[in-house]
C-alpha cells in the first residue's frame, strides 16, 4: 500500500470510528432501567452467579445481622487456605507441583503421588522437533503473550487427537501445556531479545530433576545460575497466581469456550488472550511503570508527606498516565486485604534483603500504607482499598532480573493450572453452552432503497 493509499485508508477508518461511536453508544441509564448488570457485576461490585465450583473460593465479607461486613480477604484452593499452603511449602520444598496436583485432582498428594506427578510433568516438558526454530523464532515480538498464544495454537497441529473431548485426552493435553508453557514464554523472550534487540541468543533445555520455578530461572539466565531463595520466591509467586475463585475474566473465558465444545488448545489460547489485558494479567507492569515514575519525582523516599503529595496528584490525574489510578491498590473482590499480598510480602522482604533493595521495599511499604488513606479521601468508595498481589509481584520480578516482557507470561505459566482445572470441571458437569442474554434496545426500521437514502 503506497503512502497516498495509506492516508486514504486511515482517513476512512477515522470516519468509520466516528460513525461507530454515534450508532453504538448506549446510555448508562438504560442499564439500570432494564436491570442489566454491567460487567456482570451489580452496583456494589458483586459478581453475577454464573456457575458452581469445587476448585477455589474467595471471601472478602462476612455476614453479621444480615449485613455484609468487610473482612481480611481469604482464598482457598480445594478447601485449603492458600496462606496455609504457602506456609507448608516454604519450609522444605517447592510448591508449584504440589499445588497443581491439588487443583487438578482435588486432594493433596502423598509423597509417592507427588514424585510420580513431578516425573510426568518433567517428561512432558518437551516440544516437537524443530518447534523452537520453526515456530517460536519466526516473527518474534515484544508482545510475548501473542507469541505464546500462537505457539499454543500451533501445537494443536502436532496433536492427532486435538478435538477428542474425552477426559483422559483433555487431561493429557492440559498436563503437556502446563509443562511446556515456561519454555514457550522464555524461548519466546530469547527470540525477541536476539532478533529485535540484537542481543546474544541462547536456548537452555530444562532439567528434569528441577522444579518448575528453578527451570524458569535456569532457562532465562545466560549462566543458568540462581540462588535457593530466588527459586523459592518465584515458586511462591506461581502458587499465588495459580487460581483465583473461578469468576475472573480469563477463567470465565475458559469455561465459556469449553462449554462450546472447543479443543483444549483453542480454550487456552482464548484464556491467554483474556489474561493479557492490562485490566487483568498486565496489571503488575503498570505498577512497575508507576513506581519508576514515583522514584524519578520524589527526592526523599523516606519523606511520607512528599510521598502522600505525589499520590494525591496521582489520584487527581496530574501524574504518571493521568488516569487517576494508584496501580496495585484495590481489587474487584477484596476490601480490607488481599491474602496473596499478605503472605507474599514475607517473601518480598527476604528477597529485598538478599538483593540489597530494602530502600525500595520501604518505599513500597510506605505507599501500601498511605495509598488507602489518599484514595478514601479523594474518592467515594463502597468498600475498603488495600494492596493486591500485583503491587508486589512486579517488584519481585524486577529483583529476579526478569524482563518486563515476561511479567504477564509468568502469570500465564501459573494460571494455566487453574484454567485446566476449570476446563475439566466444566466438561465433567455441564453439557450446555454458556449463552448469556442481551436486551436489544434497537429501533425497528423499514428498508430504504439506495436512491432514497
Amino acid at each position: 500500500m503506497v503512502r497516498q493509499e495509506k492516508k486514504k485508508f486511515k482517513e476512512y477508518i477515522k470516519n468509520c470510528v466516528k460513525t461507530c461511536k454515534e450508532t453504538d453508544r448506549i446510555s448508562v441509564g438504560l442499564y439500570e432501567e432494564y436491570g442489566v448488570k454491567r460487567g456482570l457485576r451489580d452496583k456494589n461490585g458483586n459478581g453475577v452467579l454464573a456457575g458452581l465450583t469445587h476448585i477455589s473460593k474467595i471471601e472478602a465479607f462476612q455476614m453479621e445481622n444480615g449485613k455484609k461486613i468487610p473482612c481480611d480477604g481469604q482464598l482457598w484452593y480445594r478447601g485449603y487456605p492458600v496462606t496455609d499452603l504457602i506456609e507448608g511449602i516454604r519450609k522444605d520444598h517447592f510448591g508449584f507441583e504440589e499445588v497443581a496436583y491439588l487443583l487438578l485432582f482435588g486432594k493433596l498428594p502423598t509423597e509417592e503421588e507427588l514424585q510420580e506427578f513431578f516425573y510426568i510433568l518433567a517428561q512432558s516438558r518437551t516440544l516437537p522437533t524443530n518447534f523452537t526454530r520453526d515456530v517460536i523464532m519466526k516473527a518474534p515480538s515484544s508482545d510475548l503473550m501473542n507469541s505464546i498464544t500462537r505457539s499454543v495454537l500451533t501445537l494443536a497441529s502436532y496433536d492427532e487427537k486435538v478435538s477428542n473431548q474425552s477426559l483422559d485426552n483433555v487431561l493429557e493435553q492440559c498436563l503437556k501445556l502446563i509443562s511446556v508453557m515456561p519454555m514457550l514464554g522464555v524461548y519466546g523472550y530469547h527470540a525477541y531479545n536476539h532478533y529485535e534487540r540484537d542481543d546474544s541468543l541462547y536456548i537452555h533445555r530444562p532439567d528434569e530433576n528441577l522444579s518448575t520455578a528453578e527451570n524458569i530461572l535456569l532457562m532465562l539466565r545466560p549462566d543458568k545460575a540462581y540462588t535457593p531463595l530466588e527459586a523459592k520466591v518465584l515458586d511462591a509467586a506461581l502458587v499465588l497466581h495459580m487460581e483465583h475463585g473461578g469468576g475472573n475474566n480469563s477463567t470465565f473465558t475458559t469455561r465459556v469456550v469449553s462449554s462450546a465444545g472447543s479443543d483444549t488448545y483453542s480454550v487456552m489460547a482464548a484464556a491467554m488472550s483474556s489474561l493479557k489485558g492490562p485490566k487483568h494479567g498486565g496489571a503488575n507492569i503498570k505498577v512497575v511503570e508507576m513506581m519508576n515514575d514515583i522514584r524519578s519525582k520524589i527526592k526523599d523516599w523516606e519523606d511520607e508527606e512528599e510521598i502522600r503529595s505525589y499520590l494525591e496528584r496521582l489520584v487527581d490525574k496530574q501524574e504518571f498516565d493521568k488516569k487517576g489510578l494508584i496501580y496495585g491498590m484495590g481489587h474487584a473482590v477484596y476490601s480490607l486485604s488481599d491474602p496473596r499480598a499478605r503472605v507474599f510480602k514475607k517473601f518480598v522482604e527476604s528477597l529485598a534483603m538478599e538483593k540489597d533493595r530494602m530502600q525500595d521495599y520501604a518505599l513500597y511499604s510506605a505507599i501500601e500504607r498511605l495509598a488507602p488513606e489518599v484514595i478514601a479521601k479523594k474518592r467515594k468508595i463502597y468498600k475498603g482499598v488495600s494492596a493486591n498481589v500485583d503491587f508486589y509481584s512486579g517488584f519481585v520480578y524486577s529483583m529476579l532480573d526478569i524482563p518486563l516482557e515476561l511479567y504477564t507470561p509468568i502469570f500465564a505459566m501459573a494460571r494455566i493450572v487453574g484454567w485446566s482445572a476449570h476446563r475439566i470441571e466444566e466438561l465433567v458437569n455441564v453439557d450446555k453452552i454458556i449463552r448469556p442474554a442481551y436486551k436489544s434496545i434497537m429501533d425497528e426500521k423499514e428498508y430504504v432503497d439506495m436512491a432514497e437514502r
